[in-house]
């Protein structure tokens, strides 16, 4: 079984010396996604504007990668400021359905390019 690079016009590039996500047979393992819109460069700066944006740069790479967001098994959510999570939780909800994937959210000192946010996720297809 190979590793295949997945890359998505959908979704920003690596910014550093890493895969942006990977598929390894039934599974795929996302990088991080910080809030940068990958037409434009620009990031929101409203927390649900960044979730959003963060939230639809990893559905591109998942569904660029043939997966659906309900092969989504986990994730994990980074915030540069726990007090975001509740309007973080809000967005997220629009995103994914039950059951949920399984999910750590922690609080970090900061994120790339000053993001208030950023979630990778790994999914796994039956």
């Amino acid at each position: 079984m190979s590793k295949e690079v997945i890359t998505s016009a959908n979704a920003p590039k690596a910014i550093g010396p890493y895969s942006s996500a990977i598929s390894l047979g039934n599974m795929l393992f996302v990088s991080g996604q910080i809030p940068v819109n990958p037409q434009s460069g620009d990031m929101p700066e409203d927390i649900k504007d960044q979730a959003n944006q963060s939230l639809s740069n990893l559905k591109a790479l998942v569904e660029e990668a043939g997966f659906t967001l309900a092969d989504v098994v986990k994730t994990t959510v980074f915030l540069a400021d726990i007090a975001d999570f509740t309007a973080v939780n809000e967005v997220y909800s629009t995103y994914f359905a039950q059951p949920y994937p399984t999910r750590s959210c922690v609080a970090v000192k900061d994120l790339p390019k000053g993001a208030r946010v950023e979630i990778e996720c790994i999914c796994c297809r039956s």
